[in-house]
């Protein structure tokens, strides 16, 4: 029998949103999920009772996305 051992790098490919969140369980102190539920609904979850908080949360994750771009090398 082989081992499939799941890719932990950067893909362009969609994945699975329970696989990412089953890998993730476990390694946050707090955290803000966003995006859309199977029937298409915009869906927001956060940990942060503060919504300050979790907007900065958002903010800073925002800058770093940004930060990496999309090039045309990629």
């Amino acid at each position: 029998m082989s081992k499939v051992i799941p890719f932990t790098g950067i893909t362009k490919l969609d994945l699975a949103p329970d696989t990412v969140l089953h890998n993730l369980k476990g390694k946050f102190e707090g955290f803000v999920i966003t995006g859309y539920t199977k029937d298409g609904e915009e869906y927001f979850s956060s940990t942060y009772a503060d919504g300050g908080t979790a907007l900065w949360l958002l903010e800073r994750c925002k800058s770093a996305l940004l930060s990496h771009g999309d090039t045309e090398d990629d």
